[in-house]
C-alpha cells in the first residue's frame, strides 16, 4: 500500500505536531508510538487500524473530536475509504 503524506509543523523540546494526509488507498506504515499523543481530526472519515497480529478494526473520525493514547501503541493506519483523511498528531515529549 502506498505511504500516506506527513509533514512536521511544530517540533520543540515539549511537543511535536505532525499533519497526516491519507489519500484513499494509503497507509502510515506499521509503527510504535514512543510518546503519549493526541489525534485531532481535520476531516471526518473512517480509518482501518491493523494491530501487530493482523487484527483489523475501524475507527471513526469526527472533525475536531480529539482523542488521547499512551505511548506504546503499535499499529498501521490505512485509508480504505473513498475520501482523503487528514488529522494532526500531537506527540507529548517526556
Amino acid at each position: 500500500m502506498p505511504s500516506a503524506a506527513s509533514d512536521v509543523q511544530v517540533d520543540t523540546l515539549e511537543v511535536r505536531v505532525t499533519r497526516w494526509r491519507l489519500a484513499p488507498g494509503t497507509a502510515t506504515g506499521h509503527h510504535i508510538h514512543e510518546m503519549d499523543y493526541v489525534i485531532v481530526p481535520v476531516t471526518a472519515g473512517e480509518m482501518t487500524i491493523v494491530a501487530p497480529g493482523g487484527e483489523r478494526s475501524k475507527a471513526q473520525l469526527g472533525i475536531g473530536q480529539s482523542y488521547f493514547r499512551k505511548a506504546g501503541v503499535e499499529h498501521d493506519v490505512l485509508n480504505e475509504s473513498a475520501s482523503e483523511i487528514v488529522f494532526l498528531e500531537v506527540e507529548l515529549k517526556p
